[in-house]
């Protein structure tokens, strides 16, 4: 979701995936991705970045990216796929541990962004603070991540 018009609440829900928050401050323009492995492992990050830059004239060095509660690597057990799709090496026969905001971190200095953070949060060793997916064997409802400008700001 993208938007440049005050007023607009951008929402996205997620349970383990990492919701990944873009926000140009100079320009005024927001963007809210939910990012699972499938979406980070497709650039969802540089298609919204992009998105920025093209449609609202961003420049990648204004743009602050935070990657929300999610997963953390040592709870997301996955298989080759998930590894191979995300471009983490794979050491041993698995099943092996993906770090979906290590992946995110590292695309999104590999675009030239500088202005980076990450929760250090975990969606299923935090329950039951958090909704986890895989923490509660499917049970779990979902969390909502939220992004916007306020109207008259």
């Amino acid at each position: 979701h993208l938007t440049g018009t005050d007023g607009i609440l951008l929402l996205v829900t997620v349970a383990d995936c990492i919701p990944v928050y873009l926000v140009d401050p100079v320009k005024r323009v927001a963007a809210l991705l939910h990012s699972g492995w499938r979406g980070t492992a497709g650039s969802m990050l540089s298609v919204g970045v992009a998105a920025m830059v093209e449609g609202f004239g961003s420049s990648v060095l204004d743009i602050v990216m935070h990657c929300g509660i999610g997963i953390c690597g040592s709870c997301y057990e996955v298989g080759s796929e998930v590894m191979d799709g995300c471009g983490i090496e794979r050491n041993g026969a698995g099943p092996w541990h993906a770090d979906l905001r290590q992946v995110l971190v590292d695309q999104a200095e590999g675009l030239g962004m500088i202005n980076i953070s990450t929760s250090q949060l975990c969606s299923c060793h935090g329950r039951p603070e958090f909704y986890s997916h895989r923490g509660s064997g499917g049970q779990d409802g979902r969390m909502v991540a939220y992004l916007g400008w306020p109207l008259g700001d």
